[in-house]
């Protein structure tokens, strides 16, 4: 057991070999569903944003680039006959995007802020906005739940990298609201400003495997 998986497995009980079984498959399936979305959303997002000249929807698309790397990190390390084994190499992987997510998005919000330039009112951004609000808490909290039950740290902190997604379609949606309803280009930019120093400390936490509270 790694030192992530006994803060992770403290101080509940440890389950047995048949419940973790189970256990890393739900986590399996999560990570697929998870990596599929994020795809589709990606698609989404950079089509949209590059139609209406929308950084925040471009930073978005890329953000999901950056969710399919996390989960991809994860499923590599389930699909290994003794996932723990491959438990710190997955947390850096997870670590490292957040960080890379958090650069990008910190320098596109400045330069935004910046240049001032509006973009245009985007309805496909405002639709996948509001459907990503939906799924990826469900995502999110159904991994987190797995993870802290088999110990597991990478699967936890893979959770905390789709709940950031979540607060970055919050933050997309308001943007692009606020803009399409009063004009405001600044506020996008300004919110995600916000979750890009949420992002550097949630890679912090990742790369020292302190993703189990």
């Amino acid at each position: 057991m790694t030192a992530g998986e006994a803060d992770c497995c403290a101080p509940g009980a440890v389950p047995d070999d048949g419940r973790k079984a189970l256990l890393r498959r739900r986590i399996r399936w999560l990570v697929a569903g998870t990596i599929t979305y994020n795809v589709i959303e990606a698609v989404v997002a950079i089509a949209a944003g590059s139609v209406a000249s929308s950084a925040a929807l471009v930073a978005f698309g890329l953000d999901s680039v950056a969710e399919v790397l996390s989960a991809v990190a994860v499923a590599w390390q389930f699909a290994g006959a003794d996932p723990e084994r491959r438990e710190r190499a997955a947390l850096r992987v997870i670590a490292v995007s957040f960080f890379l997510l958090a650069a990008y998005v910190a320098g596109d919000s400045v330069w935004s802020l910046v240049r001032s330039e509006a973009p245009e009112h985007s309805t496909a951004g405002i639709v996948l906005a509001a459907v990503s609000l939906v799924i990826m808490p469900v995502l999110s909290g159904a991994q987190r739940r797995a993870g802290r039950e088999l110990g597991s740290a990478s699967a936890v902190a893979d959770s905390k990298q789709t709940l950031l997604c979540t607060y970055l379609s919050a933050v997309l949606l308001g943007g692009l609201l606020l803009n399409a309803v009063f004009g405001w280009s600044w506020a996008d930019p300004v919110a995600a400003l916000v979750i890009a120093v949420v992002a550097v400390r949630e890679g912090r936490e990742a790369w020292r495997g302190d993703h189990c509270c």
